[in-house]
């Protein structure tokens, strides 16, 4: 606040707050200030809502589709809501087989093979990761840094190179076509190792002389303290290292026979419509179709939703674990 030298009189900024100038209004600024606060945020949630509905659309097309019938689905002009809802689709998939040889693989084995290796290949990455991010988080050895450097320039290696590599190298081995080949060559993950390498730096290191004095081991301190602490670390690691391994696709494909590939590649199959052993079938051949050879879009449409549907679950019910985890490894303190 101010006074004008001529009149003595208080002035904020520009405007004149005397008795007799009416050029500045409290009230009028103050509801034009809110009026655009209230048609910022409106436009700014209408912005995003129109995003969420393109990111969902796609969602939505592969629901709707995988409750059609064949027909519907291959007319001209697209249907936004199925006319007869098709439900046995997903009964019709579980009676599916990759393909009509005899390396076949049913749904229940290709689950089996998918559930195997996640579990495993989650549970030793971790313990892995666990290990090697500790190392590098409080033990002191020679060469630790540059190890760590070059570890950490490995990521800017393109992954088509190591998938070449590892296949040349289990080929030789000749591990294809087993557990160990999806297992084996994807236990270390720098990325993870780097994250969570961050997160034990973050940890006091009076803690560690504290847990010293009282005579705990390096594995003591690990284990009761150091992974209590970056619990949402660890389980956002966990959840990405099992989605990863849920969608993996084109290793699985490269050395391994049908009946020893994962969840991904059974959704690639083509889903036919072949009498079931009580004679039901979706499309009785009366009507002319040939749909008993022909692939069916509707049944994969309900195939790419049931192995889609565990994961939405997943993050729907971790997704803060995962935010937490993710977001706590780059903050310090």
């Amino acid at each position: 606040m101010a006074k004008n030298k001529k009149s003595g009189e208080a002035v904020v900024g520009k405007w004149d707050l005397s008795a007799g100038d009416e050029g500045f209004d409290a009230e009028k600024v103050q509801k034009r200030e809110k009026i655009k606060h209230i048609v910022k945020n409106v436009l700014v949630y209408i912005f995003l809502t129109i995003c969420a509905v393109l990111a969902f659309l796609p969602f939505y097309w592969m629901i709707i589709s995988s409750l059609k019938v064949e027909e519907e689905f291959r007319e001209s002009v697209p249907t936004f809501f199925p006319h007869t809802f098709q439900w046995k689709n997903y009964w019709m998939i579980f009676h599916q087989v990759t393909s009509a040889s005899s390396t076949s693989a049913t749904f229940g084995r290709i689950l089996a093979n998918t559930l195997i290796v996640g579990i495993l290949s989650t549970f030793l990455g971790l313990v892995i990761i666990v290990i090697t991010a500790y190392a590098f988080a409080r033990m002191e050895f020679k060469g630790k840094n540059i190890l760590f450097a070059v570890m950490l320039a490995t990521m800017m290696i393109p992954g088509e190179l190591f998938t070449a590599s590892n296949y040349i190298t289990v080929a030789k081995l000749q591990m294809t076509n087993s557990y160990t080949v999806l297992i084996l060559p994807f236990l270390v993950s720098v990325y993870y190792i780097y994250l969570l390498r961050n997160n034990f730096m973050q940890i006091p290191n009076s803690l560690y002389q504290a847990a010293k004095i009282d005579g705990l081991s390096d594995m003591g301190y690990l284990l009761k303290v150091m992974i209590p602490l970056t619990a949402p670390t660890l389980i956002s690691i966990t959840l990405l290292r099992f989605i990863g391994t849920w969608n993996s696709y084109i290793w699985p494909r490269l050395v391994n026979m049908q009946q020893w590939q994962m969840i991904t590649n059974w959704v690639t199959g083509g889903f036919v419509d072949r009498v079931q052993p009580d004679g039901f079938c979706l499309y009785p051949s009366g009507n002319g179709s040939d749909y008993g050879t022909t692939p069916l879009d509707t049944l994969k449409m309900a195939a790419v939703c049931m192995v889609s549907l565990p994961l939405l679950i997943l993050f729907i019910f971790c997704r803060k674990y995962i935010m937490r985890g993710v977001s706590k490894s780059g903050t310090k303190g």
